[in-house]
């Protein structure tokens, strides 16, 4: 497998830094938060895309992701969101990175039919979408999330939708919060798993981001269940320093958390 960081975990931070710190800690790719307050974002020029895709070309290291914020669960009108998604399909060609990740964002109340909505709104998106990834050679990555938190909720919409560049994204953290066990998870995605996003945390109450290993997280149990299945992507460690400032800050915290997983892929093989 192989490892990547997020730049969730080193708010603003250039992206010629953020390779420093990625080929210095033996990290491997990338996952870039495509938001206007980061360097990286569907706003840039042709000219800042080629220079940034230049970056990484230099660098060796791979852009993993376009991480968006897009939100394709949401109630509204299709066309805003799936404008959203293009652009973010758009900006992930140009800098070369496989993937992009949209989020859910469905309504959480309203009871079994409110789901169901969710689930065709989410569905019908990404099926519309999903012929400008295959245009553009990108694949789009439905997060485990907020209203679709388990691999079960996730599939409900990607079932339907039943196109190869419509996958899963699976966040370790929000399966074990819908109390979700790793094997059930990865059977439910594993057909559709485009990469897995760890991190650690104290418990359900206190989400603050910790050194991986230093909390509750099944980080051992998921590394066992990929390396049992076969599967071979990236683990990606999204270590959420934007929205926690008490967080100790991510570039200490580097070396450490690259050996962690090191030490758990060993264990697993």
């Amino acid at each position: 497998m192989k490892l990547a960081f997020s730049t969730l975990g080193v708010p603003g931070l250039p992206v010629p830094d953020v390779l420093a710190l990625a080929s210095e800690h033996g990290y491997h790719g990338v996952e870039l938060r495509a938001h206007p307050e980061e360097p990286v974002h569907p706003g840039l020029s042709p000219a800042e895309r080629a220079d940034t895709a230049a970056l990484f070309r230099g660098s060796g290291i791979e852009p993993l992701c376009v991480a968006g914020y897009a939100r394709v669960a949401a109630p509204g009108d299709d066309a805003a969101v799936l404008g959203e998604v293009r652009g973010l399909l758009r900006l992930a060609h140009d800098l070369g990175a496989p993937f992009v990740r949209v989020l859910p964002g469905g309504e959480t109340s309203g009871g079994e039919t409110a789901r169901e909505e969710a689930d065709a709104i989410a569905a019908r998106r990404l099926g519309t979408a999903a012929e400008d990834a295959s245009a553009l050679g990108v694949r789009i990555l439905l997060e485990t999330h907020d209203s679709h938190r388990t691999g079960a909720d996730a599939i409900r919409v990607l079932g339907p939708v039943g196109h190869r560049q419509v996958g899963a994204l699976w966040d370790v953290m929000h399966t074990w919060l819908g109390g979700e066990q790793p094997a059930q998870t990865y059977a439910a995605l594993a057909p559709q798993l485009g990469y897995v996003q760890v991190k650690d945390i104290a418990s359900a109450e206190d989400t603050t981001p910790l050194p991986l290993g230093a909390g509750v997280l099944p980080l051992t149990e998921c590394v066992e269940v990929l390396s049992r299945g076969g599967w071979d992507g990236w683990l990606c460690w999204e270590y959420e320093k934007r929205w926690y400032e008490q967080a100790a800050p991510l570039p200490g915290l580097l070396a450490a958390g690259r050996d962690h997983l090191v030490r758990l892929l060993g264990e697993a093989a």
